[in-house]
């Protein structure tokens, strides 16, 4: 793990060191960075996130990334793990902001929908179990129903069900990972979820 180079991708949308910080605590020495020699040379990156779909969509335009990440993703075929908006804006288009995303996933992020607004706050914040749709590298040694930490207005809603790795319920099931080849994307955050996060940031780093 430690001969690796693994970028934490830098879009000027937050959480970067925690994930960084985490990854440290397994003995991974990532790079945060958004140049673009950091990412063609990398062997994983991982995107994370927090905030405005639309503002972050901006962010990889200004930083002329978006070329980049589909080399690496598409073209090179290298594993890339998105987290919480990140694994956002992989989908063709987001409500929030009415825009378009990378498309890497035939997927749009809806804003949460819910009927009982005193039992189901909007963002959904704190603890959910995730039950694993299919068997994935990223899952292994994470058990059925383990806990992860989440924070998201927003959620995927996937048109390809082979494409889901891990659904949650609030009120109403929702998509909380999704794989599709090298692509990952977790709609929680492994860096907040202790055990279960580092054994996924484990996971990954294996591949």
């Amino acid at each position: 793990m430690k001969n690796q180079r693994i970028v934490v991708l830098d879009y000027q949308m937050g959480n970067l060191h925690s994930v960084k910080q985490k990854l440290n605590m397994i003995g991974v020495n990532a790079t945060v960075s958004a140049r673009h020699s950091d990412i063609c040379n990398a062997d994983k990156i991982i995107m994370p996130g927090v905030g405005h779909f639309s503002n972050a969509m901006n962010n990889l335009k200004h930083l002329n990334l978006l070329d980049a990440l589909n080399e690496f993703a598409l073209v090179q075929q290298k594993p890339i793990l998105g987290i919480c908006l990140g694994m956002q804006l992989m989908a063709k288009h987001s409500e929030e902001g009415n825009v378009c995303g990378l498309g890497w996933f035939d997927a749009e992020v809806v804003k949460f929908k819910v009927n009982d607004n005193l039992k189901y706050k909007i963002p959904h914040t704190g603890w959910n179990q995730v039950h694993i749709a299919k068997q994935s590298l990223l899952m292994e040694k994470i058990s059925e129903l383990s806990e992860f930490y989440f924070v998201h207005a927003y959620h995927f809603k996937e048109n390809h069900k082979e494409d889901v790795l891990t659904y949650s319920e609030y009120e109403y099931r929702f998509v909380s990972s999704v794989e599709k080849g090298n692509i990952f994307g977790v709609q929680f955050h492994p860096e907040k979820s202790h055990d279960s996060g580092i054994q996924l940031f484990k996971n990954f780093i294996s591949l």
